[in-house]
């Protein structure tokens, strides 16, 4: 199936330019029928700069989400984890994995003339190996392989006995000529041998074939096909997307699955790390994006990287050679491995994680918090003595993650008290002290569910629009309270040198319009408590993007988190109003803070924030209603010239979003306000630079 020409550059020029149109015009009118919303902004009452961090991802390696997303190779089981057989193999069992219908090999001729070697094979487990026919050829192949029209390079690993006449082809058409084939030269003895392919065709049901007819046998141990044009084996498109999102921290490689994770299992020849099975999202991982490429990848987005040790089967051992081998000097045992993989320099990484929510009995090698805080502190101390440069960031659960799903549910006692065996924030500030920088925190609301504080249960709940995109403002502001309440049992904390890293959230992973108000309001509560949050990880980084395996663009949520990326303040300024937020429809505990999140300016969320140098202000704006607003501004203390720039992201409707092979839905626009009040309209993300007179 040949893919669909991508909307033009100018063809997209050109919708941005109709949704500029469409606001400029529309806007005054439906203004004047919207009551004035004032709201004043006190310049000179300056919260903590807001860190960079806040814009940053997180980027978990389940099952295929990296390896068809940013990672070029088009083959699945290029090492065969799994063995060749005509017939598909029965679905796994366990925890469902993502995409696990992945294509797989089968034979080429008979099946009876194809077996898999577990005595002596090239990597893993087993290597298929091919008897051979004089008159015909026989192979394996992979089928409904995504390919563009572009030059394609690979290798395959292989070793022939007796006389084989050995060949690699591409299959992209049923014509004669939709086809090449490459000669691969084969020994006795293993050996790499290139592959490069010109495909004419784009296409979603390509074909790799490699056979042979003569004599003997021949095996195959590994192979790959690539685009031509990969950066170091990631795809140039995604590459360049993510580096235009500009996503500033960037936590890998989980998550969950680090907790069964053997991260020697991915350094090294690609060709010769094992295959192994993730037990913690039932997949089968070729472990090709390892540990350099991983790092690699950060270094060509720019991204800083938070790396995630595991705590779960591993040891502190484990740790400590993990940050030797990648902060290592040349001349260290780990160090001079890296080197030898082919990075002499350290890569100087900072920011560690040390486990994952090991408060959760889903968590490989789960333990006990008075276990756990004895492991945390050895894995601290063995990172440390390798490196003592290093930001530590510990598991944090506090009590309303602890209670409102994150932590391990008690049958009548659902709400996790301060303090308790089950306060994993509490037991890591009372007995890790001094052996963290940061504690971390996640969270996952649920749409249209409430957290009910008797049973323990989530209820089916209604919200208008607006209050639907507050629930996620409203889990960081739950947060915020139980700061608090640490702050006060905890007095060292109020120096403000432990900070909180909120490096897993997300909501409806819908990557629409819709989601983008309520991720907006999100980040504004995070401009709100920049004393201590100083991290924020969206989950999925890749949700940023919307992509198939050979054509990707800017996801609506991308285009939004870009937006205040690029364009909002540094240091965040008080927002008053005197239209407060309603007060909360249920009594305060698990998910529900005591006031609700948000600015004094309903039904709009205010934040604003000076720029680094002072000499403007950005004024951002979420309209979460489905009707123009006005809002009338004041500004203390800064002395603005009339009107100016703005941007604004909004689409046609809620449900809009930006897919591959379509025109992009929701686009940010560039134009300028005049002075008066601001005419917000409805279902958008608006910001306002006011620059000083």
């Amino acid at each position: 199936m040949s893919h669909p020409t991508p909307p033009s550059v100018s063809r997209r020029q050109a919708l941005a330019a109709s949704v500029a149109t469409g606001l400029l015009t529309a806007a005054p009118v439906l203004a004047q029928t919207a009551k004035p919303i004032a709201s004043t902004l006190r310049a000179g009452q300056e919260r903590p700069p807001i860190n960079p961090f806040i814009y940053g991802g997180f980027l978990e390696h389940i099952g295929d989400l990296i390896n068809h997303s940013l990672w070029s190779e088009v083959l699945d089981d290029r090492k065969f984890y799994n063995p060749i057989t005509a017939t598909p193999p029965a679905k796994p069992e366990g925890r469902p994995g993502r995409n696990r219908d992945s294509n797989r090999w089968v034979p080429v001729g008979p099946e009876s003339a194809l077996s898999m070697d577990r005595k002596t094979p090239w990597v893993g487990a087993q290597s298929p190996v091919v008897q051979l026919s004089a008159t015909e050829p026989r192979g394996i192949a992979q089928s409904g392989l995504a390919v563009a029209a572009k030059d394609y390079v690979g290798r395959v690993v292989i070793a022939a006995y007796g006389r084989a006449e050995v060949a690699a082809t591409l299959i992209w058409g049923s014509g004669p000529a939709e086809r090449q084939t490459v000669r691969v030269e084969a020994g006795a003895d293993w050996r790499k041998v290139p592959l490069r392919f010109s495909c004419q065709a784009a296409t979603t049901e390509a074909r790799l074939e490699i056979t042979g007819t003569g004599t003997g046998t021949f095996r195959v141990g590994a192979v790959s096909l690539m685009p031509a044009d990969n950066v170091k084996g990631f795809r140039a498109d995604t590459l360049a997307l993510m580096r235009e999102i500009d996503c500033k921290i960037l936590r890998i490689p989980g998550g969950n699955f680090i907790s069964a994770y053997d991260w020697k299992d991915t350094i090294g020849d690609p060709d010769t790390r094992p295959p192994v099975w993730d037990p913690v999202w039932s997949f089968a991982q070729p472990n090709d994006v390892g540990v350099d490429e991983l790092l690699q990848m950060c270094q060509m987005i720019n991204a800083e990287p938070s790396w995630s040790v595991s705590t779960g089967f591993d040891g502190p051992r484990s740790g400590a050679e993990q940050v030797e081998y990648i902060n290592g000097s040349a001349d260290t045992p780990w160090g001079a491995k890296r080197a030898a993989n082919g990075h002499p320099e350290p890569y100087r990484v900072k920011y560690w994680n040390i486990g994952n929510e090991m408060y959760g009995n889903w968590q490989m090698g789960h333990i006990p918090l008075k276990q756990y805080v004895i492991k945390h502190n050895q894995f601290a101390d063995a990172m440390r003595k390798v490196d003592p440069s290093i930001y530590i960031i510990a598991p944090g659960g506090f009590v309303d993650e602890m209670t409102t799903g994150q932590g391990i549910f008690v049958a009548g006692q659902p709400n996790v008290e301060f303090g308790s065996d089950r306060d994993w924030a509490n037991g890591m500030m009372t007995h890790a002290w001094g052996r963290f920088d940061a504690l971390a925190t996640h969270a996952y609301p649920p749409e249209n569910k409430k957290f009910d504080m008797a049973t323990g249960k989530l209820f089916d709940v209604q919200r208008p629009l607006v209050e639907w995109a507050r629930q996620p403002a409203n889990r960081v502001l739950t947060m915020v309270e139980c700061w608090e309440e640490y702050k006060r049992r905890h007095p060292a904390l109020n120096d403000g040198k432990v900070k909180v890293f909120f490096d897993e959230y997300a909501y409806s992973f819908r990557q629409n319009l819709k989601t983008c108000l309520a991720l907006g309001m999100c980040l504004h509560e995070f401009f709100r408590h920049t004393d201590f949050i100083d991290m924020a990880g969206y989950t999925m980084a890749t949700g940023w993007l919307d992509f198939d395996r050979t054509r990707s663009v800017i996801s609506a949520t991308g285009r939004m988190y870009q937006m205040y990326n690029q364009h909002f303040g540094t240091i965040p300024v008080e927002v008053t109003g005197a239209s407060p937020v309603p007060k909360p429809d249920f009594p305060a505990g698990g998910d529900q803070p005591r006031v609700n999140a948000g600015s004094a300016t309903y039904p709009l969320d205010v934040s604003a924030a000076l720029t680094a140098d002072r000499k403007a202000l950005i004024v951002a704006v979420v309209n979460a209603t489905e009707q123009a607003q006005s809002l009338d501004l004041k500004i203390d203390g800064f002395k603005a010239r009339k009107g100016g720039r703005c941007w604004k992201l909004t689409g046609p409707d809620l449900e809009a979003q930006n897919a591959v092979g379509k025109p992009e839905q929701v686009a940010v626009v560039a134009g300028r306000f005049p002075a008066g009040p601001l005419r917000i309209a409805p279902i958008s993300i608006e910001l306002y630079e006011f620059v000083r007179a």
